[in-house]
């Protein structure tokens, strides 16, 4: 269970201005959200091997394939400035 006294203390660290209204209300919401965090801390986790996600997650990065370039006039073919091998951009500084 958390105590008026503590939500009042956590509000002030928010910097939040709560009324009596609110500091009643919020005090119970939390004293049901710290008892249900009590029931999952009472579950028995031994057999669970641990993870970092809820779910199985791959590298979304494909592998990397040495393959031919663009021929250097079909890179250059829609600039709107180059010279005879570069892109010409403004001068960013």
């Amino acid at each position: 269970m958390i105590s008026r006294q503590e939500v009042e203390h956590v509000a002030h660290l928010a910097r939040l201005h709560l009324s009596a209204d609110e500091l009643v209300r919020i005090t119970e919401q939390l004293t049901t959200i710290l008892a249900y965090a009590d029931t999952l801390a009472a579950v028995d986790t031994d057999k669970v091997a641990p993870t970092t996600h809820a779910a199985a997650s791959t590298t979304a990065f494909r592998d990397d394939i040495i393959r031919a370039s663009l021929p250097l006039e079909t890179a250059l073919a829609n600039a709107p400035a180059r010279d005879e091998q570069n892109f010409i951009v403004p001068r960013v500084i």
